[in-house]
């Protein structure tokens, strides 16, 4: 590890990676009330569980880009962290606004609105948290050397605190209401958040591959104008029929229609980087996880989305399974998996031991993604099926998702083979590792200076 600023990184992967884990075992509850409706009613309700399952995977996907920027502008500005201390402090407060949050909705204190439920006064602190992180990371990179990676990467991290905002205004007018919703929702998954992933997947290239910088770069800046290209007037793919002008149906099927270009980019730029490198990093793992993320985002986020991004088609799938299909594949292709490919590529660093327990690492990739791709499957034969009986042939919603069950045991099974890979990746990176050995000078590893 070059400099020894990047141990802030520390606490935020692991604040992620346990928030991961709550946010998969979570998720599993909310799987077994599908099949069992009655399972925790009583304690813990269908709307707290999903509530929670969905904030978590928020929380630790933000802690994992946190913790992302810690570790990698540093090494990129060549001078260490402005003001460590501010970091941990940051870390501290988030982590117990998270936990603050996580109790307010088992115990009904929340606001109702679906991804922004948080309290008004948590909804601050995050703001306080996020102000914290800018000035800390933003006067690391004024003082350092500036790289595009650390200046996209800034960008996404500024868009994420601004559109953030938009959550404070929560007007009594509905449809007024959504359009503003989406403000933070949209332009995050599918437009700042984009920025972060591919400014963390450029700089794993670089140090991974060892093909020039300038070549890395000059793909960055394309795949980044894609997704702002496509993803600001792609936001018209969700006001189809939230009583918006009909004008919406146009520009968001034509817009969002093109947000696979940058996902496909993804992939090329991905491979062709490794393969342009002809390098073998030793760490493998992080390797697998980079070039997976890439595939995976393609799928989940490009292919599945576009499944039913078109006003025609969206008019009958929206809601449905199809949603919950490409939900789920794309926060787990496009953005869980670059943190824990940087989580693998850095933590060894951190903890100054090389990766021995990359086989383990890389088991825990094939399980958790195997499960993932099987649950997009069942999800998505079940909306189609759910689309036809229901907004087709006009059967009952509840009729409708009896039909469905089989699908919704298949989902469960492959949601206890994710978890089972979560923990098998938590276990690989923080687990034992055998004995210390020296670093090899052909691993790349340094000793903290």
């Amino acid at each position: 590890m070059k400099y020894q600023t990047q141990k802030v990184a520390l606490p935020y992967f692991l604040g992620a990676l346990l928030l991961f884990v709550v946010q998969v075992l979570v998720g599993l509850l909310a799987g077994t009330v599908y099949v069992e409706p009655n399972f925790l009613s009583e304690l813990l309700p269908f709307n707290v569980i999903r509530m929670i399952h969905t904030n978590a995977l928020i929380v630790w996907l933000l802690m994992g880009f946190f913790g992302a920027a810690y570790y990698l502008i540093p090494e990129e500005a060549e001078c260490e962290l402005h003001s460590p201390m501010l970091a941990y402090i940051q870390f501290g407060l988030f982590m117990f606004g998270a936990l603050a949050a996580v109790l307010g909705y088992v115990f009904r204190i929340h606001e109702g609105r679906e991804f922004l439920e948080q309290p008004t006064w948590i909804k601050a602190a995050i703001v306080v948290v996020a102000l914290m992180f800018l000035y800390n990371v933003t006067l690391t990179v004024i003082k350092g050397r500036k790289t595009v990676v650390t200046n996209i990467l800034l960008m996404g991290l500024w868009g994420i605190a601004l559109f953030f905002l938009f959550a404070f205004y929560n007007p009594n007018n509905l449809a007024l209401d959504k359009m503003y919703w989406w403000f933070v929702v949209h332009l995050w998954v599918e437009g700042v958040w984009e920025l972060v992933m591919a400014s963390i997947m450029a700089f794993l290239m670089i140090k991974m591959t060892g093909v020039d910088r300038e070549i890395v770069e000059k793909w960055l800046y394309a795949i980044i104008a894609l997704a702002l290209f496509s993803g600001i007037l792609g936001t018209g793919h969700h006001y189809y029929w939230i009583g918006t002008p009909g004008y919406w149906q146009w520009i968001g099927s034509i817009f969002s229609t093109l947000e696979v270009a940058p996902f496909f980019a993804m992939v090329v730029f991905a491979f062709m980087m490794v393969y342009k490198g002809g390098r073998t990093h030793p760490n493998k793992a992080a390797m697998l996880w980079s070039l997976g993320c890439a595939v995976f985002a393609f799928f989940g986020a490009g292919l599945w989305g576009f499944l039913h991004t078109l006003a025609p088609i969206n008019y009958y799938t929206h809601g449905t399974q199809v949603t919950a299909a490409h939900g789920h594949l794309a926060f787990y292709g496009a953005y869980a998996m670059i943190n824990l490919a940087i989580i693998t590529y850095a933590m060894p660093h951190l903890r100054g031991r090389e990766p021995y327990n990359q086989v383990l690492n890389m088991w825990s990739f094939w399980m958790m993604c195997s499960g993932m791709a099987f649950m997009t499957f069942a999800l998505t034969v079940a909306g189609v099926v759910q689309v036809h009986l229901q907004r087709v042939m006009g059967l009952g919603y509840m009729e409708v998702q009896e039909q469905l069950a089989l699908f919704y045991w298949m989902r469960l099974g492959s949601g206890a083979v994710v978890f089972a890979g979560v923990l098998l990746f938590v276990y690989s990176v923080l687990g034992p590792i055998g004995a210390t050995r020296p670093a090899r000078a052909s691993s790349g590893l340094q000793p903290a200076e």
